[in-house]
């Protein structure tokens, strides 16, 4: 077993939120004791209404409540859902304050990106799909594309764990130290299922790169296949070296990327990229077919993770992140199979032959996005990590 993977867990991938929406609510909906719930997004729409009515009617029953959201991207939530929260006892604390997404401050580019939930430290929830209804997709065509995964075993000691851990964080941070206080409940960690996996974060301390050092490490170690799906793409040097090299020794490499400009800048940014991704034999496809916000991989038909996480540098170096890693075949086939199925329904492959004929201005126009967007990075103090290469310096992601 490798180190750091924990063995005997059940695992459940789920695809979109029409899928992760019932579990959730129903695990809410069946807790006795506690409920932890970390998001980027809660939106005050159908799918966020039904996951706060579950919490309300989970704290009138006296189970404790916590939820945590980011303060950009859940700007307004405390004037709407969050104030029906807390009228029921609900404690609710905000991430960072809600700032311009245009600001080059270090501090106030570090967002909450987690999509987390615990239940009664029983249950977990991981994945990359906020508390917001599929079919709220502004500016893009619905449903929104994603996935996260229900986990029971071992797994939840680490999990419950960092979420008790950031919450006593923020809880200091905003002087509300009674929040951080109360009864400790220990996370049900039984074996209770056959798969193994490690619960991986992105922080700006003891965790910077723990997320990009495993696809890395899975990448090198690869030996017939990777698919990788990412919503917001602009990898740093080392990172595309990584997929280069491998396709170069063999390896098939497939990458899903978001076919439809939700932030112009960034896509043309990542779009000065294919030229020589293709060159180096990597296949890329386009997903069309609707808003592509899925951050997973599949390696050798094994290794598969499930996250926050995307491959741009507000993921690996300035946002809070939360990623699972399994190695179990079974887990990564059903993956495998969802993503060949979004490929084969939804996306368009970028054949190496069209691209190369693109007009010279519009290859220079992307040149110049991923000029720019290096300069953005390099003024928020981030342009010095190698690894990082270029990224988007705002924190409007979803």
């Amino acid at each position: 077993m490798d180190e750091g993977f924990l063995p005997g867990n059940r695992l459940e991938l789920l695809e979109t939120g029409s899928e992760y929406f019932p579990a959730l609510i129903a695990a809410i909906a069946a807790a006795t004791e506690e409920v932890r719930l970390e998001t980027y997004i809660f939106e005050d729409d159908d799918a966020g209404r039904a996951v706060a009515t579950a919490m309300n009617h989970a704290a009138r029953r006296g189970v404790r409540v916590h939820v945590l959201v980011d303060g950009f991207g859940s700007r307004g939530f405390m004037q709407k859902l969050g104030a029906r929260l807390m009228a029921d006892g609900i404690e609710v604390l905000i991430y960072g304050p809600n700032v311009s997404p245009f600001t080059l401050r270090r501090q106030r580019l570090r967002r909450l990106h987690r999509k987390l939930v615990t239940i009664d430290a029983r249950i977990a929830f991981v994945g990359g799909i906020n508390v917001i209804d599929d079919m709220h997709t502004p500016g893009q065509i619905p449903p929104r594309y994603d996935y996260a995964v229900r986990i029971e075993g071992p797994l939840l000691g680490p999990i419950h764990a960092s979420m008790r851990h950031l919450w006593q964080l923020v809880s200091w941070s905003s002087f509300r130290h009674r929040f951080a206080t109360g009864q400790r409940h220990a996370a049900t960690t039984a074996v209770c299922g056959e798969m193994a996996g490690t619960f991986l974060t992105r922080d700006n301390l003891r965790h910077r790169r723990d997320i990009e050092e495993a696809y890395l490490q899975a990448i090198a170690a690869a030996r017939s296949e990777i698919v990788l799906a990412n919503a917001y793409f602009l990898p740093g040097r080392r990172f595309r070296h990584a997929l280069m090299a491998a396709a170069q020794r063999g390896i098939k490499v497939t990458v899903l990327l978001q076919g439809r400009a939700e932030y112009p800048l960034l896509h043309h940014a990542t779009l000065a990229l294919y030229g020589a991704l293709l060159s180096a034999g990597i296949q890329l496809y386009e997903y069309r077919r609707s808003f592509l916000h899925a951050k997973v991989a599949v390696i050798d038909g094994v290794w598969a993770t499930v996250g926050s996480s995307n491959i741009d540098p507000f993921s690996l170096l300035l946002a809070r992140e939360a990623n699972i890693v399994v190695r179990n075949a079974a887990f990564a086939a059903g993956l495998l199979a969802s993503l060949r199925k979004a490929m084969e329904v939804g996306a368009e492959e970028v054949k190496r032959e069209a691209w190369v004929k693109k007009p010279l201005l519009a290859r220079a126009a992307n040149w110049l996005a991923y000029t720019m967007v290096r300069l953005m990075i390099g003024l928020s103090g981030y342009g010095t990590h190698a690894g990082a290469g270029a990224g988007k310096a705002g924190a409007w992601k979803k």
